[in-house]
């Protein structure tokens, strides 16, 4: 499972992917950020015949939703990767709107997940396009969960995927066939934990995460 997490990388230190095609203005009014939740706006790398950074919400909306801002409905923040050529929610992205969320680390039951040298990494995820009957447009994402590692697993039997640097334009270009799929899934990094490191979030850290 994957709920919280942040990216407080300095602008200067975000992947050269991101910075490559930014929505206008993103370079001034980018923010640092110690707790990102399901249902706040986040930075997304996507590909849609170019590589591009969007902005969009965290929380999968269909395209055949009739009101996307109707808080009653749910609006699924991970998707569990064993299954989603088989949910009709998420078919179409996994095979042509894969995406890639950057963070500096992700929260669970009271821990922060990082790497052990700091560095920004990617969450695979799936994004969606909802279109009005006016035209208007708004994106939607979500991080894909995968079993977790033994780094993980002693706060929860569910971690986001991981994609390793390198293999960005490989996870978010489209796929010609079930073939591609199957070799997408390899890239399902569950990561080295002696890479990792997992740290109580206490007074010693509270400068970052000072809030939750």
């Amino acid at each position: 499972m994957c709920g919280r997490y942040q990216l407080i990388t300095k602008y200067i230190n975000l992947p050269d992917l991101l910075k490559k095609d930014m929505p206008r203005g993103l370079s001034k009014n980018y923010e640092q950020q110690a707790l990102i939740t399901p249902g706040s706006p986040i930075l997304v790398l996507k590909n849609e015949g170019k590589t591009q950074t969007s902005i969009m919400i965290w929380g999968f909306i269909s395209e055949w939703s009739k009101n996307p801002f109707d808080n009653t409905r749910p609006k699924p923040f991970n998707a569990r990767s064993e299954n989603l050529e088989d949910k009709r929610l998420f078919r179409a992205s996994w095979r042509h709107k894969r995406c890639l969320i950057p963070a500096s680390g992700f929260i669970e039951k009271g821990h922060l997940i990082s790497r052990k040298d700091s560095q920004t990494f990617w969450l695979g995820g799936l994004w969606n396009r909802w279109m009005s009957q006016e035209g208007s447009e708004l994106e939607s994402c979500c991080v894909i969960t995968t079993q977790s590692n033994d780094l993980v697993q002693q706060f929860h039997n569910r971690m986001p995927v991981i994609i390793s640097n390198g293999r960005e334009e490989e996870w978010i270009s489209s796929v010609k066939d079930a073939q591609d799929l199957k070799t997408l899934k390899i890239l399902m990094n569950k990561w080295s934990p002696k890479e990792w490191k997992a740290e109580p979030i206490n007074k010693q850290n509270t400068t970052q995460l000072s809030f939750l």
